[in-house]
């Protein structure tokens, strides 16, 4: 009980970082500071969070990781396209 409340809460807060900083470039178009290749090997974690996720058939991690690997993708493309 008490692993599936940590699980969620840790699975909610994790929603909510790469929004704010994908808000952050749209709005400012500024990546000044922000790691590409953190970014990179960001992605290749998430992948191999997803396929564990879909390994194990859990729905909602299934969710979240698609959520998140869609979003720092996102990210990672502006920082691609917003490099000097």
């Amino acid at each position: 009980m008490i692993d599936t409340i940590v699980g969620t809460l840790g699975l909610c807060l994790g929603l909510f970082v790469a929004p704010v900083q994908l808000l952050r470039i749209i709005k400012t178009k500024q990546i000044d500071g922000i790691s590409l290749i953190t970014y990179i090997f960001l992605e290749g974690a998430l992948i191999c969070y997803l396929i564990h996720a879909i390994f194990l058939k859990d729905a909602i991690f299934i969710i979240a990781q698609s959520v998140n690997l869609v979003t720092n993708l996102v990210i990672l493309i502006l920082l691609i396209k917003h490099r000097k």
